[in-house]
Parts: structure tokens; sequence; C-alpha cells
């Protein structure tokens, strides 16, 4: 029996993304190639894998224990290349960074073309997650670097200040806010908002204050991502609190009103570099850390 780790890595994305067809998107390769690619596999294992239906696929019994050793073989395959590479004098390698949206909105676009011009042999493999996940991602191992709006460390982390991302008031056109210089939160949630995804760092800190206030929030739409908020904001459905990050990237039109939030937890918002604690780190790793924290100094 012979299995191909580009055959695991398909398969692996199939069943990630639920459907041959967007597997196929995602790796580039025709649904017909791919689809060819896992029936061989299928073959090879003596076995279905997969429970195939007009809405997607499913896996069989077969399937899921064939997919969690594919994830594990994969996991060993990609270390040994990384560890091989970093053996060699030049910076080279992959390096697994989990972001959150303000992060990679508001920073990252330009620090990571900076990184690429000094690095040109590094591949960053970018996920964009939760704060929250992108923590657990570090402390798993299942990514290098993190970076986050979390305000703790959690044990068998280390951290480092990479950009002060305060939050502030979107407002529409006409909001009768609009005629002070800044906003509290109290003066905030008397108004329909409109609100981000749940489970978000940003969500989290939004219904921890509103609990403190004992004032429940009034949410006229639930989005999520930035820039559909900031549509929906401007089009008159609510007001919002975004990271200036976002602010900057999608309300910079004259469509907008914004605000800054007058609270000490809202000024204060910063994001985090956060990497699983180690006696010694790959080279590719170690050099996107420094760069990220040297942008942060800078």
């Amino acid at each position: 029996m012979r299995v191909d780790p580009y055959s695991l890595e398909l398969f692996i994305s199939v069943v990630h993304e639920g459907s041959i067809a967007r597997a196929a998107g995602r790796n580039h390769i025709a649904a017909s190639a791919l689809s060819r690619r896992i029936a061989d596999l299928e073959a090879a294992m003596g076995l279905p894998l997969l429970i195939r239906s007009p809405s997607g696929v499913e896996l069989t019994e077969a399937g899921r224990h064939a997919f969690e050793r594919a994830v594990s073989v994969h996991d060993q395959l990609r270390s040994m290349a990384r560890e091989v590479q970093s053996l060699s004098g030049e910076v080279a390698g992959v390096v697994r960074l989990y972001a959150n949206a303000s992060s990679i909105v508001g920073f990252l676009p330009e620090r990571l073309k900076a990184f690429q011009a000094r690095y040109p042999l590094v591949q960053i493999e970018l996920t964009e997650e939760i704060s929250d996940e992108v923590v657990r991602a570090c402390i798993d191992d299942r990514a290098d670097v993190g970076i986050s709006a979390s305000s703790e460390t959690p044990n068998g982390l280390e951290s480092w200040h990479f950009a002060d991302d305060p939050l502030m008031v979107l407002l529409p056109l006409g909001h009768e806010l609009a005629a002070l210089d800044a906003l509290t939160f109290h003066d905030v949630i008397r108004f329909p908002l409109v609100a981000l995804q749940a489970g978000g760092s940003l969500d989290q800190t939004l219904k921890e204050r509103a609990d403190a206030a004992r004032t429940p929030l009034q949410l006229s739409v639930t989005v999520n991502s930035f820039d559909a908020q900031c549509r929906m904001i401007e089009a008159g459905l609510g007001i919002g609190i975004v990271p200036t990050s976002a602010a900057s990237a999608f309300a910079g039109s004259l469509g907008f009103v914004r605000r800054p939030l007058d609270e000490t937890w809202a000024t204060r918002r910063r994001l985090l570099v956060h990497t699983l604690r180690k006696s010694s780190r790959l080279k590719a790793v170690q050099a996107l850390i420094d760069t990220l924290r040297c942008a942060a100094i800078d």
C-alpha cells in the first residue's frame, strides 16, 4: 500500500471544508482530480473514508480513524521538514501565524511585507481566528506565533506588546451622539448596537461591561466582520464600538462620525504577540517574533 503525503493533505482539507469542491478551490486543484486522489486513497485503505452527498461529505467510521492518523502524520512530516530547513545557514521554512481580525486589517500587511523582503525563503501560513482561539492554538502548538487582544498570558506562553489598538465609537451621520467630543460606555449603550461576532474578545468585553453596568445591550444586528459592521453603521442600522485599526481600514469615508470611547479599558486595549515557551525555536519562527517585537518598539 502506497499513501503519498499530498493525498493525505487533500483528504484533511476535504474534511475541514466538508466539501470536495470547496477543498479543491482552497488547494487550487480541479475537483475531479481531487476526487480521484480521494478514491485512490480509499482504494489503498481498502475501505470508504467518506460518505458523499449533494450537500457535502461526511466521514465514515474508518474515515474518522484515518483522519486522526492523517493529521498526526501530516504534522510530523511538516515538523520534520521545518526542523531540517532550520539546520541550514539560511532563515527558511514555514511559520504558522494565527492572528485576530483587528491585527490583520490594521497592522500585519505592512509588517509581513517588510518581513518577507528580509526573509524571502520563509513562508507565512496566516490563519485568522478570534483571540481566544489564537491563544489556544499557541498553547496546543498548532501556531508558532499568535497575535491576539487577550489581556492575560496563560501559563506556558510568552507574550510581548505588539500594538496599541484602542476602541472607538462609530456613528452614522446625523446621530445625536455626534454632538459630543468623547463618549462613555453609558452614552453608547443607550442606543442600538451593530455587534460583532459572538465569542470574540470585543464581544466578550462589551458583554462584561454591560453586565457590570447592569444594563443589557440593545443589538440591532450581529455580523461576522468589521467591514460588514461598518457598512451597517453607515446605513444607519445602529452605532458600533470598534478597534481604531478597523475604523481606519473600513470607516475612513465621510459617511461616519468617529468618537473616542472614554473608558480606561477601551483606551488601554492592546494587541500581544504570543508563542509557546520553548528552550529553542526554529530560526524562521524566532525571526518573525523579533520582527514583530521590533515593529512594536519602533
